[in-house]
C-alpha cells in the first residue's frame, strides 16, 4: 500500500482528566503504519481472520499485511475474490477435493482443477513463491503456467494430486531458476519416468527439499548425484525404490547435513565392503531427525540404520513389515522418537517395546500390512495400544488399526494418556463389540470425550449405539473433525453432534442410518462448518432440496451412481461459500436455479457416472 495514500490518524486518547471512565479500544489512535506493523507479526490464519472482523481500519490492515494464505476448500472462495481481497500474497495453501475421495468415493472428474487459480494468480501476484496443493487436479499446462509466471518462484509441494506428468514436472525443473522444495506426495500414477531430474540446470543449487519417493519410475542416478552435490543446502531428500542402498550410500556422503531422509530400495545384497560404507555413510549423517521409506528393508539390514538413529524424532516404518524382534533391537538407538508410524506386522510385542523405549512419543500411527485379509494371523490388538499408553504419557495423537478392542482397554489407555487431541480408532471389522463382553464400544469413546478435554479430532468405529454420540454431544466442546463409518441407531446420533460440538469444522459420514431429519438439524451449524460428507445414508433428494432451500449460501452437492433410483442421495456433500455454485461442475440438473427477493439460492446437485 501507498503510504502517501494514508492519512495519519493519530490523535491524544480522550478522557484523560480526571474521569474514570474506561478509555475504548480504537484503532483511530494509532497510524496506519503502525496498525499494520502490528498485525504483520501475526503468524496463525485462523487468528488473522478473528483480527480481520474487528473493525474496518484492521480489516485493512490485516489486508495489506498477509502474504501467506490458506483455503481449506478450493470452493468456498472463488480466484476474483481471493484476488481483491489480498493484493500481497506470496505464499498459497490450497486444499481440493473431500477426504473420502481417498476411497474413491468421488468420480476421477469430480473437479478441483486449480487451472483456474494459477490464471489468477499469474495476473495478481506475479511476486508468488510458494504453492502448497492437497486433493487438486493439476495438469502439465498449469504447471508450466507455474514454472513461467512466477520469477521467484521456490516451493512447490504436490500431496495426494493427480493430472500431471513428467512434462509438467520438467517445465518446474527448467524454468523454476530459485526452486527451494519439489515435494510431490501420495501420487497414485505409473506414467512417469525420471528424465525430469535432468532438467534442472547445470549451475542450478538451490534446492533444499527433494521427494519424489512415491513417484513408481526409474532415476538417471547420475543426474540425480551431480544434483545433489550441486545443492548443498539440501536438508530434505526422499528417494523411490528404484534408488539402490549402494546409490543411496553415495548421496549421503554428498550430503551429510541432511534432516530427513526418505530411503530407497534395499536390494540388490550388498558385499561385506559396501556394508560397511553403508553403514559409515549413516553413521556420518549426524543430524539426521526423520527417517522414512525402507519399503523391502530386511533384519539382516537394519543395522547399517543404527548409526543414524540417536538424533531421530520421526520414524516412518509404515512400509517396512517388520517383525517384533528386529524392530526391538532398532528402537534400542531411537531414544529421542517424538513421532513413530509402523505397520501392523510389529504385534503387540513390538508395541510393548514402544512403551519401554519411547517415553517421549507424543505421535503414534500403525497401519494394516494387509486391510483386506480378513483371516490374518499377525497384527495387534488392544494389548498394544496400552502397553504404549503406559510408557509414552505424553502421546497425544494416536491412529491405531486393530481387528479388535475392549472398553476397558480404551478407558485405560485415555486415563494414562488424558492429553489426546487426536484420536482415531479403526476397528478394521465394520459393527465389531467389545470382543470380551460383546457389547457396544459406546462406553469406550464415552472415555475418550470425557477424558480428554482438549480433543480436536476423533475418528469412531465398532459396534456403536447413538448413546456415544450423545456422549460426543455433551463432552467434547473442543472438537473439530469427526470421522463415522457404519455406526449409529438413528438420526438422534447426527442431530447429538451437531447440537452439542460448538467448534465441529468438518463432519465426515458413511455407511450410518441417519437421514433426512439428521441432516436438517444441522441448519444453525453448517455455516459455520467448513464441510460435511455423507455417503451410503439414508438421505433423500428431498432432504437436499429443503436444506438447500433454508441455506441459500451453502452449496449441497450430491453426486448419483449410474445405478441410482433418483430418489436416494447417495453422496452427499454440504459447503459453505461465498463464491456461489461452482462453475466447473456437470449438472444434470439443477436443485434450484431461480431468484428470491433478489437473492440466488446456491443449493444444487450435480449428478456423475460412476468412472
Amino acid at each position: 500500500m501507498d503510504p502517501d495514500s494514508k492519512k495519519s490518524k493519530f490523535s491524544p486518547p480522550p478522557n484523560l482528566g480526571n474521569s474514570k471512565a474506561p478509555v475504548p479500544l480504537n484503532s483511530s489512535l494509532f497510524p496506519d503504519e503502525l496498525l499494520e506493523k502490528v498485525v504483520s507479526f501475526i503468524d496463525s490464519h485462523k487468528d488473522r481472520s478473528s483480527v480481520s472482523l474487528v473493525c474496518k481500519d484492521w480489516y485493512n490492515a490485516e489486508r495489506w499485511t498477509r502474504s501467506k494464505l490458506f483455503i481449506g476448500n478450493c470452493y468456498s472462495v472463488s480466484p476474483e475474490i481471493v484476488a481483491r481481497r489480498f493484493p500481497r500474497i506470496k505464499s498459497v495453501t490450497l486444499k481440493g477435493k473431500p477426504r473420502f475421495s481417498d476411497f474413491n468415493l468421488l468420480p476421477r472428474d469430480w473437479g478441483a482443477d486449480v487451472h483456474s487459480w494459477l490464471v489468477m494468480f499469474a495476473k495478481v501476484y506475479p511476486f508468488l513463491e510458494e504453492l502448497r496443493l492437497k486433493r487438486m487436479a493439476i495438469n502439465d499446462e498449469s504447471l508450466e503456467i507455474l514454472a513461467k509466471s512466477f520469477p521467484d518462484f521456490k516451493a512447490l509441494s504436490l500431496y495426494s494430486c493427480d493430472g500431471f506428468t513428467n512434462k509438467g514436472l520438467k517445465a518446474i525443473a527448467t524454468h523454476c531458476r530459485n526452486l527451494t522444495e519439489l515435494d510431490i506426495q501420495d501420487i497414485a500414477t505409473d506414467d512417469f519416468s525420471g528424465y525430469w531430474l535432468s532438467c534442472f540446470p547445470e549451475n542450478f543449487s538451490s534446492l533444499e527439499i527433494l521427494n519424489f519417493a512415491c513417484l513408481n519410475s526409474e532415476i538417471e542416478f547420475d543426474k540425480l548425484e551431480r544434483l545433489v552435490s550441486r545443492c548443498s543446502s539440501l536438508r530434505v531428500l526422499k528417494v523411490n525404490e528404484s534408488i539402490s542402498l549402494d546409490q543411496l550410500q553415495r548421496l549421503l556422503v554428498l550430503a551429510p547435513q541432511l534432516k530427513e531422509l526418505g530411503t530407497g530400495s534395499f536390494f540388490p545384497e550388498l558385499t561385506p565392503r559396501q556394508y560397511q560404507e553403508v553403514e559409515s555413510a549413516f553413521r556420518n549423517v549426524g543430524n539426521l531427525q526423520t527417517l522414512s521409506g525402507l519399503w523391502d528393508v530386511t533384519a539382516s539390514y537394519l543395522p547399517v540404520l543404527y548409526g543414524a538413529c540417536a538424533s531421530l524424532s520421526f520414524l516412518n516404518l509404515s512400509d517396512a513389515a517388520l517383525q517384533s524382534a528386529a524392530f526391538e533391537k532398532l528402537l534400542a538407538h531411537c531414544p529421542n522418537l517424538r513421532r513413530l508410524w509402523v505397520a501392523d506386522t510389529v504385534e503387540d510385542k513390538g508395541l510393548e517395546a514402544v512403551g519401554l523405549s519411547c517415553p517421549l512419543l507424543e505421535e503414534l500411527r500403525v497401519f494394516p500390512s494387509d486391510p483386506y485379509d480378513q483371516h490374518q494371523r499377525h497384527g495387534v490388538t488392544e494389548l498394544g495400544f496400552v502397553a504404549v499408553s503406559r510408557g509414552c504419557r505424553k502421546l497425544h495423537y494416536v491412529l491405531y488399526f486393530c481387528r479388535r478392542m475392549t472398553n476397558a482397554a480404551v478407558e485405560t489407555i485415555v486415563n494414562n494418556c488424558p492429553d489426546f487431541t487426536h484420536f482415531r480408532l479403526c476397528i478394521m471389522n465394520p459393527g465389531e463389540p467389545d470382543y470380551l463382553t460383546n457389547e457396544a464400544m459406546d462406553e469406550a469413546f464415552g472415555s475418550v470425550v470425557k477424558t480428554c478435554t482438549k480433543l480436536q479430532r476423533l475418528s469412531v468405529s465398532g459396534l456403536l449405539t447413538d448413546l456415544t454420540f450423545e456422549y460426543i454431544g455433551k463432552y467434547a466442546k473442543n472438537l473439530e473433525t469427526l470421522s463415522v463409518a457404519f455406526a449409529g441407531s438413528s438420526d438422534r446420533g447426527m442431530q447429538c453432534v451437531l447440537e452439542g460440538c460448538p467448534k465441529l469444522r468438518k463432519l465426515e459420514i458413511r455407511d450410518c442410518p441417519f437421514g433426512n431429519a439428521a441432516l436438517l438439524s444441522g441448519l444453525e451449524r453448517y455455516e459455520m462448518m467448513r464441510s460435511l460428507w455423507m455417503s451410503a445414508c439414508n438421505v433423500t433428494m428431498k432432504g437436499c432440496k429443503l436444506l438447500a432451500r433454508e441455506m441459500p449460501r451453502l452449496n449441497v452437492e450430491v453426486i448419483k451412481d449410474e445405478e441410482s433410483d433418483g430418489f436416494q442421495a447417495n453422496k452427499v456433500y454440504v459447503y459453505r461459500s461465498v463464491a456461489g455454485p461452482r462453475r466447473d461442475a456437470r449438472p444434470l440438473f439443477l436443485l434450484f436455479d431461480t431468484t428470491t427477493h433478489g437473492q440466488k439460492i446456491f443449493g444444487y446437485a450435480t449428478c456423475h457416472s460412476r468412472t
